[in-house]
């Protein structure tokens, strides 16, 4: 019986409840003995979830298509709630309508491009079994809301979704996102994963090589012995890998690297051209890291104190600070490490660089952590002054940066300081502050100043007495003429290691001949080198990646010269495909070219690029890698491919409130409580809080404080809100405005039930404004209560207002004062007594990018055949822009009295019945003897009333 039903409910059980009577408009109704229970699926929960139970006096409640028949006292316990409006019929129904229409399919061969552009992009999401909490939908919102204004707006809109992963996780995530009515092109969505998309990633990697921006390399990697693989940096907490705890060290070997370093300067200057938020800038400006100064040479001293033939070049950005140099100090990993240990030093210099090797670059720089290093025995020479200055080996500087060893200067230097003063190294001051009290005494001085013991008639070095700046620039000119160094550029960005140690990735696309060694890359035409079917993808446990066991497919031939090979086992990191989809959306079933280029040149760059900020740095950084290198092959037509980026902000659970009690059991309040540790917590309930200025506590006892916090949404605090349970309980669109409603679209905000009550209300109320009230049955009506004529002067301001105002906001990505605007236009239109249809049509059209769904319908019931996805948005009207109130002064005898809001076309009769009506103005005039008015239009109103002591002279 249950199956046959068509409409959707679903109501869940609860012990305390049975069922009497459930009645379903347009089809059978069912009777249930007394102690049934059903549950009748699926799509929408009814809120709150409830059983209802048989009793002998029931009274009828209907719900926008649904009566249940409840008791007396459930009644009062006002256990069912309404539903504001029918979301439950009209969401699915116009999900249907836009997928079966194609509505959001952006033209592909056949656009117009004459008309203009508008590319909005999310980027990638990464799901997981866990499915979708609601943070997830806030950025898609927003670049939906884009998208559909820009379509209403006239533009060409490119909005497409797709996937770096594939599988169930992406397939429920797509569903996902559907229910939610993003108006996605579903006709481009692609897949890094498939060999079609991966044959362009294995394409453009063929370019890098042949430019020589893709070599070999040994470079360190965090290598496990029990695990048998690489490791990534973040995958290695204190030396042990995250998973099992084992041991974790430092290994080289050899890796395929991407020159990213060539780019540099170009991925730092074309910053500049970017509508990026500046802290996004910042950070990118700081992971490439630019630095100028100089590469000096100190020479290596033997036993004796004579010259070796050994230079160790150091990289300083204050070359003017050389004379304060006082010991050297060498990465564990550097090169020259070996031939400058002394013999006597070897086993204790052995055992630092072991020790070394299990700690990751991020542990190794930590500033907080205490300095550690071991004296190697030698000494190098100061170029500067001739001193013999002693070389030790430290974890702190790392072989990746710079040259990978550093002259220290503890008088001007924080690191170098704690250093030599832990290990009793001479400490020499050189720069003086300009300011001498801007200096602390004994404490480093990093900043700039006047040199001071900086000179040596041996070397004919001399800086005393002139400023960093200027010694800075003497040293390197000093340094270039003799031969003991250069000016040098350099910069803390390495080059990508691009090679990972596992099965899943694009296969890299060379063949390793056997005769020779020689590197050969596969012929394009070869593409894609898809992966071989395994049954085992673990690690080998020898540092061969899984793909070495796939042995027939790694013995190889060289398809143009016939000779015998193999192929790489190493596969490309999951950076690589996500670099380049945005170009690919852009012609996604081109077999023939990574993209066309007429196509490519209408729709770059992308205009708006939306994600989380966890994305700021390395994946925009290498996205921007590979464009400017496409940018060079000819491929694309702009230097830079996002225009503008937004990070939207986080949304976190619900606020938990926390009161301390203390070992009595009794509360304190938290603004006074001292000795946490010895005070226990209890999470209040909402319903026993009550906030007070700027705090929350207790209604019982508002002399107690609580704790009020927000955690980011976990299953591991149980704080996660899922949409699914959102959209059934309260629709799509009501969530879609709360996410953007909360606040500031950048901002952080916690999570609040109420506040989606608060937006399903108001779009309760815009559907009862439009379509009217319930009928008595509680079903509703069809059509709308619109009125077919013109609208007023005030209507017109009014809804203008909204435009202009919805308008700006939108553009400007403040969507929260958006929905603001739209609340009070519905706030004042429910005051009018007739709604003319063309107000009622604008501002449906003004809802739409926001609530998609229930404008839809509403644009429908009002009388329209076609989907307004395409309809014109509305613009606002200057005429109606203006404010026509003007404050009128008022007086009485010549004397101002007041002022009153008047329209700027009030007569006399008009200005004078509104001050008689004003409370304070009355007074004055009231009772009264009028002798004359005196108004002048926009200007004054003086009246002028005959004294109460003077006497009326009868003529």
């Amino acid at each position: 019986m249950l199956t046959n039903l068509q409409s959707p409910l679903q109501i869940l059980t609860n012990p305390s409840f049975n069922f009497h009577k459930v009645h379903i408009f347009d089809k059978p109704t069912f009777n249930f003995p007394s102690t049934s229970v059903i549950s009748i699926k699926p799509a929408f929960l009814l809120r709150p979830r409830i059983n209802l139970r048989h009793r002998k006096s029931s009274i009828k409640r209907r719900l926008c298509g649904i009566r249940v028949e409840l008791n007396d006292d459930e009644e009062k316990k006002g256990l069912m709630v309404r539903r504001a409006y029918p979301f439950h019929e009209i969401e699915p129904k116009w999900q249907k309508y836009w997928e079966v229409n194609k509505t959001f399919r952006t033209p592909d061969d056949d656009v117009d491009t004459s008309k203009p552009k508008y590319y909005v992009l999310d980027m990638f999401p990464y799901p997981s079994g866990a499915g979708l909490h609601v943070g997830h939908p806030l950025g898609y919102t927003a670049t939906d809301i884009l998208a559909r204004f820009k379509r209403m707006q006239g533009f060409n809109v490119l909005h497409p979704m797709g996937w770096d992963a594939f599988g169930l996780p992406a397939e429920q995530y797509a569903i996902d996102l559907k229910s939610l009515g993003f108006s996605y092109d579903w006709d481009r969505e692609i897949s890094t994963t498939e060999p079609e998309y991966y044959k362009w990633t294995q394409w453009i990697f063929l370019q890098l090589l042949k430019r020589g921006l893709a070599y070999q390399a040994e470079v360190p990697v965090n290598w496990c012995p029990a695990l048998g693989t690489v490791l990534a940096n973040e995958e290695v907490i204190d030396g042990v890998s995250e998973r099992g705890g084992h041991p974790v060290i430092r290994k080289p070997m050899r890796q395929w690297m991407l020159r990213i370093t060539a780019y540099a300067d170009r991925l730092l200057e074309d910053l500049e051209e970017l509508d990026w938020p500046e802290s996004l800038k910042e950070m990118q400006k700081n992971w490439i890291g630019r630095s100028e100064g100089a590469e000096l040479e100190f020479t290596g001293l033997d036993v004796k104190g004579q010259e070796r033939d050994i230079k160790i070049v150091v990289y300083t950005t204050r070359p003017d600070t050389i004379f304060g140099a006082t010991y050297l100090v060498l990465a564990p990993e550097h090169p020259l490490l070996e031939s400058l240990v002394a013999v006597d030093q070897v086993k204790h210099v052995e055992e630092y660089v072991e020790l070394a090797s299990r700690k990751s670059d991020l542990e190794r720089t930590e500033l907080q952590k205490e300095k550690t290093g071991v004296f190697t025995g030698c000494y190098a020479k100061n170029p500067a002054n001739g001193a013999a200055i002693p070389i030790w080996v430290a974890d702190y500087v790392l072989g990746s940066y710079g040259t990978g060893a550093i002259m220290a200067v503890p008088a001007h230097d924080t690191r170098d300081y704690e250093f030599a003063t832990k290990y009793d190294i001479l400490i020499n001051w050189v720069v003086k502050p300009h300011d001498e009290n801007s200096g602390k005494p004994g404490k480093p001085f990093p900043g700039d100043g006047v040199l001071i013991n900086s000179s040596s008639s041996e070397t004919g070095l001399d800086i005393n007495g002139i400023s960093s700046k200027a010694a800075a620039s003497k040293v390197i000119q000093w340094a270039e003429e003799t031969g003991n160094g250069k000016r040098k550029v350099n910069y803390k960005l390495r080059d990508w290691l691009f090679a990972r140690q596992r099965y899943w990735g694009e296969p890299i696309p060379v063949i390793f001949l056997d005769d020779t060694g020689e590197t050969i890359p596969l012929p394009e035409s070869e593409l894609p080198l898809t992966l071989p079917e395994l049954d085992d993808f673990t690690p080998t446990g020898t540092g061969d990646p899984p793909l070495s066991k796939a042995t027939s497919w790694v013995q190889t031939m060289d398809p143009l010269s016939g000779k015998h090979g193999r192929r790489d086992t190493n596969t490309m990191p999951q950076w690589a495909g996500s670099c380049w989809y945005y170009l690919r959306f852009m012609d996604p079933r081109n077999s023939k070219e990574l993209v066309n280029k007429e196509k490519e040149k209408y729709w770059s760059p992308v205009d708006v690029y939306v994600g989380g900020a966890e994305h700021a740095v390395l994946h925009l950084l290498y996205a921007r890698f590979w464009h400017k290198v496409l940018y060079d092959v000819g491929v694309v037509s702009t230097k830079e491919p996002f225009k503008c980026v937004i990070n939207q902000g986080i949304i976190l659970g619900e606020v938990q409130y926390t009161a301390l009690r203390n070992i009595k059991g009794d509360f304190v309040s938290a603004d006074s409580a001292t000795g946490l540790s010895e005070l226990s917590q209890e999470l209040i309930p909402d319903e026993k809080v009550m906030k007070a200025g700027d705090s929350f506590v207790l209604k019982e006892n508002p002399a107690i404080r609580l704790i009020a916090r927000a955690h980011k949404m976990s299953k591991s605090r149980g704080n996660v809100v899922n949409p699914d349970d959102i959209v059934a309980e309260y629709g799509a669109d009501s969530l879609r405005l709360y996410e953007m409603f909360m606040g500031p679209l950048r901002d952080v905000k916690p999570w609040n039930t109420s506040g989606i009550e608060g937006v399903h209300r108001f779009l309760g109320r815009v559907w009862r404004l439009t379509v009217g009230l319930p009928l008595a049955d509680g079903s509703c009506r069809g059509g709308t209560v619109a009125v077919d004529e013109e609208p007023t002067l005030e209507q017109l301001r009014l809804l203008h207002k909204c435009i202009d105002k919805v308008t700006e906001e939108i553009e400007g990505t403040r969507f929260n004062t958006g929905i603001s605007a739209m609340m009070e236009f519905i706030n004042a239109a429910y005051k009018w007594d007739r709604h003319p249809r063309s107000i009622l049509e604008a501002f449906v059209k003004l809802l739409s990018p926001y609530a998609p769904h229930v404008a839809e319908e509403l644009w429908f019931r009002l009388g329209n055949s076609n989907s307004l996805a395409y309809e014109a948005f509305p613009t606002a009207d200057p005429l109606y822009l203006k404010d026509s109130k003007i404050v009128l002064p008022v007086q009485v005898n010549g004397k101002t009295r007041g002022t009153i809001q008047v329209e700027e076309t009030c007569s006399e009769d008009e200005a004078f019945s509104l001050a008689s009506m004003d409370e304070k103005l009355s007074k004055y005039i009231d009772g009264k003897t009028i002798k004359k008015k005196i108004f002048v239009p926009g200007k004054i109103l003086n009246v002028i009333v005959v004294p109460q002591n003077a006497k009326v002279v009868k003529t």
